[in-house]
């Protein structure tokens, strides 16, 4: 077995913690992923990971290996992409972490396209609308929607968005019209529950600055669909993404309000690990990606 499976392998289940997630990962059977963990013991002579009825435990001198592995597989990315200047030289595994919403919708169904394009690239998504680690979990991009401030990470704008404050005109016409921010107290607002990322409130712009507004409802939920759903229904209002609503909005099945305080930039962007060299894979997904998004008409057919 060549030493850059093992060394990926044992990345691959020291950050997803069981053979199963890593092998679910990797495309093999978790029986696989462990006899690739117990060659590389074998030849490193040392314990790299306790294994029990309880999971998985990395030893000492297994966080210690963990961080040098990742430094080289970084290395190896760096490496390939410095002559991978062509598509025919772009192959390996590309791991994508993408807002679960977002993703389904508009990263998952042009997956089997860019796949098509690049036949010996391997291409694996996980949606979630956990924030991760890149680095950490050994992903090689993610999706993400709205500013990204950890100077560690690239972030290169794929397509433009705003979020704003939108309901169903029956909502409107039975509950009147929010003019202000101080209006949103008087509203019911759909708003996601403190595991959904959205306990700090709803952010606009006012005077030039960003302020958070604390919004109040009879329905929470933490999923962003349902949510979207509830105000369709005219439940509500919601702060959602113009990329999600943009066809409801054409309709008329929704409309937005306090459009003048919408914050002007909450971007979809490509975020990735700062790094010497971008690999190849990364690169060329997002250059598809952008493609995609600014077909003519996309926004309006999604």
């Amino acid at each position: 077995m060549d030493r850059y499976t093992e060394l990926r392998s044992y990345v691959l289940i020291a950050t997803r913690g069981s053979f199963a997630a890593a092998a679910l990962v990797d495309g093999v059977t978790p029986v696989i992923m462990g006899r690739r963990l117990t060659s590389l013991e074998q030849r490193l002579g040392v314990k790299l990971i306790h294994r029990s009825t309880r999971g998985l435990t990395l030893t000492e001198l297994g966080e210690a290996y963990l961080e040098q592995a990742k430094v080289l597989l970084r290395s190896f990315d760096e490496i390939d992409a410095s002559i991978s200047e062509n598509r025919s030289a772009v192959r390996g595994h590309l791991m994508i972490t993408a807002p679960a919403g977002f993703g389904r919708r508009h990263v998952a169904p042009h997956a089997p396209e860019f796949q098509a394009r690049f036949p010996d690239l391997k291409l694996s998504l996980d949606l979630t609308d956990n924030v991760i680690d890149l680095v950490r979990e050994g992903y090689d991009m993610s999706i993400r929607i709205g500013e990204v401030l950890d100077p560690n990470y690239v972030a290169v704008t794929l397509a433009a968005n705003r979020r704003v404050v939108c309901g169903a005109p029956s909502y409107f016409a039975a509950h009147g019209i929010p003019r202000t921010l101080d209006d949103l107290a008087r509203h019911n607002c759909l708003a996601f529950n403190l595991q959904g990322g959205q306990h700090r409130g709803w952010t606009f712009q006012k005077d030039g600055r960003q302020v958070a507004v604390k919004v109040a409802g009879n329905l929470y939920c933490n999923d962003g669909e349902l949510l979207f759903d509830w105000a369709k229904r005219g439940l509500g209002i919601c702060w959602r993404s113009v990329w999600e609503i943009q066809s409801e909005l054409l309709s008329g099945e929704l409309t937005t309000v306090l459009d003048e305080f919408a914050l002007p930039s909450y971007d979809i962007q490509g975020v990735y690990p700062q790094q010497h060299y971008l690999p190849a894979k990364v690169r060329f997904f997002m250059a598809f990606l952008k493609e995609v998004y600014n077909r003519p008409g996309y926004w309006v057919r999604s």
